[in-house]
């Protein structure tokens, strides 16, 4: 009776293998391609950063990751610092892995942001007159199931065929 429960234990270890050996192939695959992925995407990004890092020369305009635009002055590698002049007469140093990228002229002039703070006013001064002649419009508009007699599609659709007396048969 005990060789019996073995041979059933090994039937059950021999059936479930071969139905695993079939999954743990696919699981080998997916892992070695995604290995393979780590590898050439990393070697991508390797790349990208040394042509970035080629771009960055002192007199370049660079922006930092947190948004800083500027003229890139000096870059120490020992001690990984970076000086930045954002307006004449002002430098700013920042850690040298803070170089997003460099800026070309026609990315900083694609912008649409207002330059100045007068043209930030004058923009807004503009965007609220806009919105006080639209609701105006709006205001002189009929209220929801106001009839409004010179409507075209209103007469139109008022008008009746004139209607023919009953007859009776009096």
């Amino acid at each position: 009776m005990s060789s019996s429960v073995f041979g059933s234990v090994e039937l059950a270890s021999t059936a479930s293998s071969s139905g695993g050996s079939s999954l743990q192939i696919v699981f080998l695959v997916v892992a070695v391609g995604i290995v393979i992925f780590m590898i050439f995407n990393g070697r991508r990004n390797r790349a990208k950063q040394a042509a970035a890092k080629a771009e960055m020369l002192p007199g370049s305009e660079i922006m930092t990751n947190f948004g800083l635009f500027g003229k890139l002055l000096s870059v120490d590698e020992v001690t990984n610092v970076a000086e930045i002049e954002t307006s004449p007469g002002v430098i700013v140093k920042v850690h040298r892995q803070t170089l997003s990228k460099v800026v070309t002229p026609s990315e900083v002039g694609d912008s649409t942001a207002p330059r100045s703070v007068e043209e930030a006013m004058e923009r807004a001064n503009r965007e609220a007159a806009e919105k006080e002649a639209a609701a105006k419009v709006d205001s002189e508009a009929p209220a929801y199931g106001e009839r409004v007699d010179d409507d075209p599609i209103t007469k139109a659709t008022s008008k009746r065929a004139p209607r023919t007396p009953k007859k009776t048969d009096d």
